[in-house]
């Protein structure tokens, strides 16, 4: 199976470049493979990320990682870097023979000139309405900067401050979003809430554990 997996990525590699090429510089395509998530960036054409070969999973991917073989590609969505910079994204996931999701190939357009032309018409014609602010998504080489970010996102009050069920809530939305399907990242998580490895591990069990029974625990 595994030879499998490494003949579908041998394959697909020479078709990010020919995706970016075809549509120039406001083009990047990327493929990913899943089962090295801190290192998943396989192949990759273009910039507008800023990512290279040996580089991490996006959030986008830990939360495909987390869904597993039930996860489904997801097309022509729209996100913004940290730099502002408007993207319509596909994320098309890899299948082997059995079905099981191990990667997937990524296709990043930079929407953003477009998106100003159309609110300049709009402005003009006296039909602009104001749209709704894309996510802002974390592209990066390192995997701990990926999951710093997802975490401080979730930060709204302090540790301390916050009662158990607050502090299930933050695991949950953190699991939800695909952060514990990276390795470390529980001892990393723990280490920026000032709890203990074991704490967290609790924490986020008992999540999972009210997250099936779909009550409190």
């Amino acid at each position: 199976m595994e030879a499998e997996r490494d003949a579908i990525i041998a394959a697909l590699t020479p078709v990010v470049d020919g995706i970016a090429a075809t549509f120039g510089p406001v083009c990047e395509a990327v493929l990913h493979d899943y089962r090295r998530p801190e290192h998943s960036v396989v192949a990759v054409a273009g910039s507008l990320t800023r990512r290279t070969v040996g580089g991490a999973m996006s959030e986008i991917g830990m939360r495909m990682l987390t869904r597993g073989d039930e996860a489904a590609d997801e097309l022509n969505y729209v996100t913004r870097t940290d730099t502002g910079r408007l993207l319509k994204s596909s994320t098309m996931l890899l299948r082997d023979s059995s079905g099981q999701v191990f990667g997937a190939l990524c296709v990043n357009v930079d929407v953003t000139a477009a998106s100003e032309v159309h609110a300049l018409l709009g402005a003009l014609a006296g039909t602009a309405t104001a749209p709704a602010e894309p996510p802002v998504t974390t592209f990066g080489d390192d995997i701990d900067s990926v999951v710093d970010v997802m975490l401080d996102a979730h930060r709204h009050q302090a540790w301390a401050l916050l009662d158990r069920a607050g502090r299930l809530d933050l695991f949950r939305s953190l699991d939800e979003r695909g952060v514990f399907a990276v390795r470390r990242a529980i001892e990393q998580v723990a280490g920026r809430l000032g709890i203990s490895r074991a704490s967290a591990y609790s924490y986020l069990s008992q999540s999972r554990k009210q997250a099936n029974t779909g009550g409190p625990s």
